[in-house]
């Protein structure tokens, strides 16, 4: 199985056959999951360390539940309470951490590149969970994994991601992913709410719904992320639903067995109607938060094959990893 990397901190450096492989063994925990007996022992004796600096229901929710399932020691850290609040720096805390000598070390950072300043100053694999509007990969990738079931494939499709495109690192992610893997990206979004430099993403983009949705075989939605506005990117939630918001009407230009993704949490009225959102025939939304946990899985039993392997050559070289 190819997957070379030794951090999971994005997209942007995997090989198309990396996230192959990913996807492939996400499967295989699919079925692990569904089943009555849903334990491994892959990361037996091994340490988790989830850290969250952000708040997070599924992405947290998800990464324990995989961990604890695959056998390793997990142990979520409550940034909240922690000493970065008494001043300590995130490479302080990184250092602290490191002499417990975890071995996979999960962060969310509301700065985008703070988990990569992590991962070099730390000797264990380390996955992005989502830093600032950077990249959230294992979004990507359990979306890929979602897109891929229904579809049968993850290649030649026509797939609009719509909405908060801006402060987006889901459609960051996504943007990276789809592309590698040959498919036809459409962004929609206000003007307000596209990001500058657009044009050299390789994408196709629009500011019209019944445009943009024209024939698509999968229509992804994004959550307004009010976070991380800081001035009037939209008149109004009823106007922006009006245009923006995937309803029945809007839903109607896209190709009749196309599906409808959305990350969570969702703003029911605003980004989607709550009926579309509730379609079992069209909406792939439960489904997503499914295959997350697989993902995650998947994610954590890669990086720790090859954290052993680094070790074990380490070893034997009479060095200290």
């Amino acid at each position: 199985m190819t997957f070379r990397a030794q951090h999971l901190l994005g997209i942007e450096h995997l090989h198309p056959t990396e996230i192959t492989a990913l996807l492939d063994l996400a499967d295989s925990y699919v079925d692990l999951n569904r089943g009555a007996v849903k334990h491994s022992d892959v990361l037996a004796g091994m340490t988790q360390i989830n850290m969250f600096f952000e708040n997070s229901t599924r992405t947290q929710a998800s990464f324990e539940l995989a961990g604890k399932r695959l056998g390793a020691d997990v142990m979520n850290m409550a940034m909240q309470a922690s000493s970065i609040k008494k001043g300590e720096t995130l490479i302080d805390t990184a250092l602290t951490l490191n002499a417990m000598h975890p071995d996979l070390l999960v962060v969310r950072h509301p700065h985008s590149g703070a988990v990569d300043l992590l991962a070099q100053k730390v000797n264990c694999a380390v996955l992005n969970a989502g830093d600032g509007r950077h990249e959230h990969p294992t979004q990507a990738l359990l979306d890929a994994l979602t897109i891929r079931r229904a579809k049968g494939r993850l290649h030649r499709l026509s797939i609009a991601i719509c909405g908060d495109i801006a402060h987006s690192r889901v459609a960051r992610s996504n943007i990276m992913l789809l592309g590698k893997m040959e498919n036809r990206v459409r962004l929609i979004a206000p003007p307000t709410l596209m990001p500058s430099g657009v044009q050299e993403f390789g994408v196709e983009v629009f500011d019209n719904m019944q445009e943009g949705l024209q024939d698509v075989d999968v229509v992804m939605m994004l959550r307004l992320q009010k976070e991380r506005m800081d001035g009037g990117f939209i008149p109004s939630e009823r106007e922006y639903f009006h245009r923006y918001g995937l309803d029945a009407q809007k839903l109607a230009f896209a190709k009749p067995d196309a599906i409808v993704m959305h990350p969570g949490p969702m703003n029911r009225g605003v980004e989607i109607d709550g009926t579309i959102a509730d379609d079992i025939n069209r909406s792939v939304i439960q489904e997503q938060v499914e295959m997350g946990v697989a993902v995650r899985m998947a994610a954590m039993d890669l990086l720790a094959r090859n954290l052993r392997d680094r070790r074990a050559g380490a070893s034997e070289a009479g060095v200290m990893v």
